[in-house]
């Protein structure tokens, strides 16, 4: 405690808050970039670990290790919420990243399907869980962290960076995927350049690791701490005392995961297998998507420590309710104009959810359980809803026939999220508890 006291009091205070938005973020950034260099490369990884099938079913199995991996994140978020309500924020988020960085980098080094047979997937399987588990300690934890040390009235735009890295993770990984796809012939990458964005998780885990290291609690927690109001058991309390409010997260959190999985990670498939869209204008519009949300998320975050969180929640949930469809249908039948415009017309809808969200979710809860509550109610929900996304529509336009029938995914947790949003109190400018 000593040292996180003297870091706090010798630190200019423009210093320390600009040094835990960047700490906070950057470990963020490289878990996304991690979980969604799979998610970006699963067609050529269909056809290395699961060679005996067809394309479109190669894609499905290679969807369904994807969605494996959030399968574990209610452990995860279990383990680092505890670790985190007990012990701190910092540990948590150094141990999360570090995990994260060996299992993507282990990817890049697996044999694949034609060299080992069978036990080429099932490491993959593995090293997904791993996956799964660590990225559940971080999302959390780095919005805990980003909201505990902002200005009383500004934690809807120090929050917004959670998101900002969030999305700035998914560019990072769709860019490298698309310039590796570039600089590398098909063939290249088919034979071993696909490993290349797995193995550059190596550089980014040692650069997070080293943006935490050493950096002080946040005051929120430093305080509970000080007081000795830490919670003995943050899970047991937790469930206890704040189970309506992970109720209500779980909810908040479903249209949340569906439209970043779906939207950004599962719709670059869907337009090269479904939509007969050309790889590359698939690839350069999603960039697209992900610059315009990236850009929008703190301005929108900004904008609710102003107005309020509420409005701008309720705006973004009604709007993928009533514009998935349309969108979804002018993305398919609109030419590239139409694949363009569509990505841009999500990224601006999500960037007004993601903007306010962090900070919204974090005032849910009390400093001493956070980490643990506001884990449990988020990572179940990716784990129910955001993993399986990308395999459900998969499997509904194999079922259908149809590749419309795929938006009624955000539709109905649209409907979902609406309704829980609908019956929060407003909480941008009450003292955070």
């Amino acid at each position: 405690m000593r040292s996180d006291n003297t870091t706090t009091k010798t630190a200019p205070a423009a210093t320390s808050k600009v040094r835990a938005v960047v700490a906070g973020s950057f470990g963020n950034v490289m878990e996304n970039y991690d979980n969604l260099v799979y998610a970006y490369t699963a067609t050529t990884l269909g056809k290395l670990f699961f060679p005996d099938s067809d394309g479109l079913a190669g894609t499905l199995y290679t969807f369904a290790v994807f969605a494996v991996g959030f399968l574990m994140r209610p452990l995860g978020a279990i383990t680092f919420g505890h670790v985190g309500d007990k012990f701190g924020r910092r540990i948590a988020l150094v141990v999360s990243v570090l995990m994260m960085g060996a299992a993507t980098t282990l990817i890049g080094l697996l044999p694949t399907y034609e060299s080992i047979g069978v036990l080429a997937p099932l490491l993959l399987v593995v090293l997904r869980m791993v996956q799964g588990f660590s990225v559940a300690g971080e999302w959390a934890g780095s919005a805990a962290f980003l909201v505990e040390y902002a200005p009383e009235r500004r934690r809807g735009f120090f929050g917004s960076f959670n998101q900002v890295s969030t999305a700035a993770g998914f560019l990072l990984a769709s860019g490298v995927v698309a310039l590796n796809s570039t600089i590398f012939t098909e063939q290249q990458v088919t034979e071993w350049a696909w490993r290349v964005p797995f193995l550059l998780s190596a550089l980014t885990a040692v650069a997070a690791l080293w943006l935490r290291y050493g950096l002080a609690e946040t005051p929120a927690f430093a305080e509970e701490q000080a007081k000795g109001e830490t919670a003995a058991s943050p899970l047991r309390e937790g469930l206890r005392t704040q189970f309506a409010g992970i109720a209500r997260g779980f909810g908040f959190t479903m249209l949340w995961t569906v439209a970043y999985f779906f939207f950004l990670t599962y719709l670059p498939t869907w337009l090269t297998d479904v939509a007969g869209v050309d790889a590359g204008v698939a690839r350069v519009s999603n960039l697209v998507g992900l610059v315009t949300l990236t850009v929008c998320i703190a301005a929108f975050g900004a904008l609710s420590d102003r107005i309020g969180r509420k409005p701008l929640l309720i705006a973004a949930a009604a709007g993928f309710l009533v514009l998935s469809w349309p969108v979804m249908a002018f993305i398919q039948n609109g030419g590239v104009f139409g694949v363009f415009a569509g990505q841009i017309a999500i990224g601006v809808i999500l960037a007004m959810f993601s903007g306010p969200g962090p900070a919204a979710l974090s005032e849910l809860f009390p400093t001493k359980l956070r980490y643990s509550t506001m884990s449990i109610g988020y990572n179940f929900a990716v784990m129910a809803f955001g993993g399986t996304a990308p395999f459900v529509a998969t499997g509904l336009v194999q079922l259908t026939g149809s590749g419309m029938a795929t938006a009624l995914l955000p539709i109905v947790s649209a409907a979902v999220t609406l309704a829980v949003v609908a019956g929060m109190k407003e909480s941008a400018h009450g003292r955070l508890h």
